[in-house]
């Protein structure tokens, strides 16, 4: 089989596709280091959830963020789980969360009994609107969970002013948004207790995995016994409460350690593909860019459009031509309310932003991995299809 070496923009790195493929809609790039760590784990035959590399990750992601404390967990939705259970959130308690989220926001909310009160998304940003937050707030809300869509920053300034005012905590999901800031705070470095994710498709990975960070000395103890299944200190497998295996491999930790070295390279890589994308599809009929507010630093985890409404082609049947010239797309989340097991969490409430961009909005090939001439690729169709729609 026929094939060709390319390199990655901005890195050290090429990579081997064979001929035909499609442009993949992600497709990650794996270190030496990466490689070289996880070898050496291999080597040592610490593979489980024991080994140097665990604490090795913890302190340069820590360091990375500037954050006291950060604790591996098994993925990102076991993260948001163990920092809400940190927190104390039960039934009874209510957490304001997007409508315009990927469900495992929600879903960690349900799995501690708590309540999920949801507040429509800006239209602009696609992030939590701040403006319709507090009016969400009843004596029973214990957190505002703010997701940080697509690698942009929700708003935190006036979250982080309403969660003083009310008393209220905040849990940052910041599983799309490594290395993203907001007026050059990092983001997931803002609240009380923040969650990353590192599925194969994030900008650091470790395959599956997660990270739960905090200044807050109490609830990292907290979150590191309940992700051990809350062996009690000293008494090792003397258990006075339910715990959870949430833990992460000592492979998938070194891993990650060796991603985590290149954090700036990759960060380097998505602001050349928002760039060329901008370049590349200006002008493009029916297309709506992702745009990037004054108070944040964009690093388009996803690069995220959206089907204008006078647009001569619907969101499904443009991601289909474009399948058809060998580009991979993926629309956007439903919105969560929609979903038929949440269905008596918001009753007679609307999302119209939330449902509008649910039925609009697609992904575009965004991946680490995503060469010069595939972008360009992805453009002329773009171009191509839509000029003659």
């Amino acid at each position: 089989m026929s094939y060709m070496v390319l390199r990655i923009p901005h890195t050290k790195y090429y990579i081997r596709y064979t001929r035909p493929m499609p442009i993949p809609v992600n497709e990650p790039v794996i270190t030496a280091e990466a490689k070289k760590y996880v070898n050496e784990a291999l080597d040592a035959g610490w593979i489980s959830s024991a080994g140097k590399y665990i604490g090795l990750f913890e302190k340069e992601f820590a360091n990375f963020l500037g954050v006291k404390h950060a604790i591996t967990a098994s993925n990102g939705t076991a993260a948001l789980h163990l920092a809400l259970l940190a927190l104390g959130m039960k039934e009874g308690d209510e957490v304001i969360v997007p409508a315009f989220t990927m469900i495992a926001s929600v879903d960690a909310i349900l799995y501690t009994g708590a309540t999920p009160v949801f507040v429509d998304a800006d239209p602009e940003t696609f992030n939590i609107d701040v403006t319709h937050i507090e009016a969400k707030m009843t004596a029973r809300t214990k957190a505002v969970m703010p997701v940080h869509l697509y690698g942009h920053s929700a708003d935190m300034d006036p979250i982080l002013a309403l969660a003083k005012k009310h008393n209220v905590r905040i849990i940052e999901d910041a599983a799309e948004a490594h290395g993203a800031r907001y007026k050059s705070r990092l983001c997931g470095s803002m609240g009380t207790i923040n969650c990353f994710s590192f599925y194969g498709n994030k900008i650091i990975t470790t395959g599956e995995g997660g990270m739960v960070v905090t200044d807050d000395d109490v609830l990292a103890a907290r979150t590191r016994a309940l992700k051990d299944l809350a062996h009690v200190p000293g008494r090792r497998f003397w258990h006075e409460e339910v715990g959870y295996n949430y833990r992460m491999t000592n492979l998938q930790a070194a891993c990650g350690l060796g991603q985590l070295e290149h954090v700036q390279d990759f960060l380097k890589t998505k602001k050349w593909m928002a760039e060329a994308y901008a370049k590349g599809l200006s002008g493009v009929r029916g297309l709506r860019l992702p745009i990037t507010k004054s108070y944040a630093e964009n690093v388009h985890w996803m690069y995220a459009v959206v089907v204008e409404n006078d647009c001569a082609l619907s969101r499904d049947e443009l991601c289909k031509r474009l399948a058809e010239h060998g580009i991979d797309t993926r629309p956007f989340f439903f919105s969560a309310p929609s979903m038929p097991f949440l269905s008596g969490f918001a009753q007679g409430e609307s999302f119209p932003v939330a449902e509008d961009l649910s039925q609009r909005g697609f992904y575009l090939p965004s991946g680490l991995a995503l060469t010069s001439d595939q972008l360009d690729a992805v453009c002329s169709a773009a171009h191509s299809i839509l000029d003659a729609a």
